[in-house]
């Protein structure tokens, strides 16, 4: 059976660096793992306005979170915290209340940027936010990637092979916890 998995690229940027990694883990997915993009750029600006009668695009967001396994977020770190589009898309995710769509579903958190510290603020307040959420957050390991220059190609090559090494083992304890938790749910 393949195991589907969500990426949300926290980035709406055309030359994002974090575009690149997204690129990557879907060219190291282990066998019997799909992992498909899950599109945030033309959601309108979360409002309680919308909980009533939410737009097409945002159901359509939500519904493709509800059809993967588990959702790998990579985000850039923007003023030492997430960018704004990627927390929009998160309060989308999470209403209206009651029906929020990470409400026990497995989450990666990963990033890159040039900096030796790699997206480690955003990605400590991207957990916060999920854990809120009730998601299924990995611990470890955790996602650093200091992006230096030709390190990932525009169609996801990874250059370094210890990175690619660390990235396929990521994907690999990633798919563990989402066996996981979908055995848990099966013994329930």
């Amino acid at each position: 059976m393949t195991q589907r998995l969500g990426i949300i690229i926290g980035s709406i940027s055309s030359t994002s660096l974090n575009r690149k990694l997204a690129k990557a883990l879907i060219r190291l997915a282990p066998e019997g793992v799909e992992i498909t993009e899950i599109p945030i750029a033309d959601l309108p600006f979360y409002s309680p306005d919308h909980d009533a009668d939410y737009p097409a695009v945002a159901r359509a967001y939500k519904d493709a979170l509800a059809e993967v396994d588990g959702v790998i977020i990579v985000t850039p770190e923007y003023s030492r915290s997430i960018p704004g589009v990627l927390k929009n898309a998160l309060d989308w995710a999470a209403r209206p209340y009651g029906q929020g769509a990470f409400q026990g579903k497995p989450a990666a958190v990963i990033g890159a940027s040039g900096g030796p510290i790699s997206t480690a603020a955003a990605q400590q307040h991207l957990r916060a936010v999920l854990l809120h959420l009730n998601a299924v957050v990995l611990g470890q390991p955790e996602g650093y990637i200091q992006a230096t220059p030709g390190l990932l190609s525009d169609d996801g090559e990874v250059t370094n092979e210890s990175t690619a090494a660390f990235l396929t083992s990521y994907l690999e304890a990633f798919s563990s916890l989402v066996s996981r938790v979908q055995g848990a749910r099966v013994a329930a």
